[in-house]
């Protein structure tokens, strides 16, 4: 019933509805039920405010959770999700494409900031 619900939720969400969900719940939804992508952690980012970041697939479309820190100098951290991100978006996100910036933080703003979820 749970994963109806959800699914009705996200279908509303992608057709414009006024209907919203909770942020957290559907970041619990995808994390717990999405397929994961691919993970890329501090150590790799090598970024002073992206900790992690993580895309998963669900029904066809990718979702992006990002853990950024509080500030530069934390290890405390604020979690976000980003939806519909093209495919073609997280490799280039991951991987970099062809002159594309070293940095995981240019290309997060690139490829990823735009996606906002429609949730509160």
């Amino acid at each position: 019933m749970r994963k109806i619900f959800f699914l009705l939720t996200l279908l509303y969400m992608h057709i414009g509805s006024s209907q919203q969900v909770s942020c957290d719940n559907l970041l619990e939804f995808i994390e717990s039920e999405g397929y994961r992508k691919g993970s890329l952690s501090s150590y790799t980012l090598n970024s002073s405010w992206l900790y992690k970041v993580t895309a998963y697939e669900y029904d066809y479309r990718i979702y992006v959770v990002a853990e950024i820190k509080k500030n530069e100098y934390s290890f405390s951290t604020n979690t976000y999700i980003f939806c519909g991100i093209p495919s073609r978006n997280w490799s280039n996100f991951r991987y970099g494409d062809y002159g594309d910036s070293n940095s995981y933080g240019k290309r997060f703003h690139k490829y990823i900031i735009d996606y906002d979820c429609n949730c509160y």
